[in-house]
């Protein structure tokens, strides 16, 4: 085990959680001490849900465990049925929970409850949010679906004439990144092919519509991490194809259409060609060749980080040169996407991995996380975040969805506002010494009159200033090869800051490497030059 201040995931019992709240009607009793139910705020403050989830704790204390800490579970259990009155009821214990090992599935089951009581196994020290979650939701896909499963052997109904066809979305929960607007974005799509949603889930489902999720015609996984499985068991026992296309980006998701367009039997042509985005045309524009080529690293979960480095590549125009992920269920398929971009897969939960490659990159803009937006902000480099786990920010109250055409649309601002701001500060410093741009001015339109008062700012001297010049020379044949970091002169601090401020580090590193490598005591302009030639090459 490793001690950590940031993780990615939580305990897998945090994924069981996002499940039961996203959906209606199910409550999850969790055996845990004291400490372990601070997972509300997850919910009630990070995604600022109206009301706390379904979820009894059974909070036993140190003083407990000399007792029968399965009887405070039992109560907890009939309390919260009595209470709550659910349709299903999911059962588990936290990660520290597990170890008293008292079979919270057996125990609720011989309290007889008239409602199905899943138990949830989740393997706390080995396993993580992602996979809880997925294992939760494939638990409650077999326990509730499972009872109208054809006969072995059955094939599946041919669909009436006359019948829209129908769909599953898949994947969605509590807590997940632009979840919500996904579905609205994905369900208003479908429509347009003329097929309709039979049940989104976990988001917005109640046990009885779990119940029912084999009357589909084909399942929309929405999010694989959390999807792929109980989308392979329900083609397995109902034979419902399920879609392999997520539809982040404008490519993916025409992808998307033609996929679910031969899933249905239905023309895609209409909706392609009414498809609109703003995102090719403004990535084409003549204001965004500033963009083209901007290096570029990508860090989150496997779907948004996969997805995300298409649109960087294909339809940003931006260089890929970093990209890895958390989910190490999905390492396959992350390195084949990064073999496309001829980089290096990083797969990892260790924060501190990512920000060291990071820094070697030295990219331009950074893709990823809250986690990597810190990471940025230390390294002063631009970022925008496109995977959990994310924060409040994240979480808006307007319409922003990362999925179809308008999500599209979603991720170009998203992205490339932080780029922009950085070329606009770069400019606001290159002209600051202008008279007419420099700080404190007032705007022009307001007449000279009407200038704000400068105040004399005396600069402090440089740190290479009191240092004594030196011959920009070699180190004699014989000389100790550990010369002394090279200072650099002011006309090079001055000329270093017009360069942009997200490559200001970058720059001025590579020129100290240059220097101490060329034997140069003091940088010049010359030699902040000579570097910028040398490492272009």
């Amino acid at each position: 085990m490793q001690l950590t201040v940031w993780t990615y995931e939580g305990p897998p019992h945090v994924g069981a959680m996002r499940v039961a709240t996203g959906m209606e009607g199910l409550h999850y009793v969790l055996h845990a001490p004291q400490g372990d139910t601070y997972a509300d705020l997850l919910f009630t403050m990070i995604e600022r849900r109206n009301k706390r989830p379904p979820v009894t704790y059974t909070t036993f204390a140190a003083r407990d465990l000399g007792r029968d800490t399965a009887e405070l579970f039992m109560t907890a259990a009939r309390d919260a049925y009595a209470r709550f009155q659910p349709q299903a009821m999911i059962v588990g214990a936290s990660c520290t929970g597990s170890l008293i090992q008292d079979d919270p599935g057996g125990l609720a089951k011989s309290l007889g409850f008239p409602i199905p009581v899943i138990a949830i196994d989740l393997p706390a020290y080995q396993r993580k949010e992602n996979w809880g979650a997925a294992e939760t939701f494939y638990q409650l896909v077999r326990a509730l679906a499972g009872p109208n499963a054809p006969p072995p052997g059955t094939k599946r109904a041919e669909r009436a004439a006359g019948v829209r066809p129908s769909c599953n979305l898949l994947g969605p929960t509590a807590l997940g990144f632009r979840h919500r607007d996904d579905i609205t974005e994905i369900t208003g799509l479908l429509g347009k092919l003329g097929i309709d949603v039979n049940v989104v889930a976990p988001m917005g489902s109640t046990p009885a519509d779990i119940a029912r999720l084999g009357d589909a015609d084909f399942n929309v996984v929405m999010y694989p991490e959390i999807a792929g499985q109980a989308a392979s068991w329900l083609h397995r026992i109902f034979h419902q194809p399920f879609t392999k296309t997520v539809p982040i980006g404008v490519s993916a998701t025409r992808d998307f259409i033609r996929e679910v367009a031969e899933l249905a039997g239905v023309d895609p042509a209409a909706v392609l060609q009414d498809a609109s985005s703003r995102l090719p045309w403004y990535s084409h524009s003549v204001d965004s060749t500033y963009l083209t080529n901007k290096r570029v690293f990508i860090f989150g979960d496997a779907t948004h980080a996969i997805a995300a480095a298409r649109i960087a590549s294909e339809e940003l125009g931006f260089k890929v040169v970093g990209l890895g992920s958390y989910s190490r269920e999905f390492g396959r398929e992350l390195r084949e996407a990064a073999k496309r971009y001829d980089v290096e897969p990083l797969i990892t939960d260790d924060y501190l991995e990512v920000e060291a490659k990071v820094a070697e990159l030295h990219p331009e803009l950074v893709l990823g996380t809250q986690m990597e937006r810190h990471i940025a902000k230390r390294l002063g480099v631009p970022c925008a975040v496109i995977s959990a786990p994310v924060h409040v920010q994240d979480f808006p109250a307007r319409y922003a969805p990362q999925m179809g055409f308008e999500g599209a649309n979603v991720i170009f601002d998203t992205w490339v506002h932080p780029l922009m701001m950085g070329l606009e500060e770069h400019l606001l410093t290159m002209f600051k010494d202008d008279f007419e741009f420099k700080d404190g001015a007032m705007p022009s339109h307001l007449g000279t009159g009407h200038a704000a008062p400068v105040a004399e700012v005396v600069a402090e001297p440089a740190a290479s200033v009191a240092a004594p010049a030196a011959p920009d020379v070699a180190p004699a044949p014989g000389q100790a090869a550990a010369a002394a970091a090279a200072v650099w002169a002011p006309e090079a601090e001055k000329e270093l800051q017009k360069i942009p401020f997200f490559v200001r580090g970058k720059a001025r590193r590579n020129t100290e490497r240059f220097a101490n490598e060329n034997g140069v005591a003091t940088i010049t302009v010359e030699t902040l030059y000579d570097a910028k030639a040398h490492f272009a090459r």
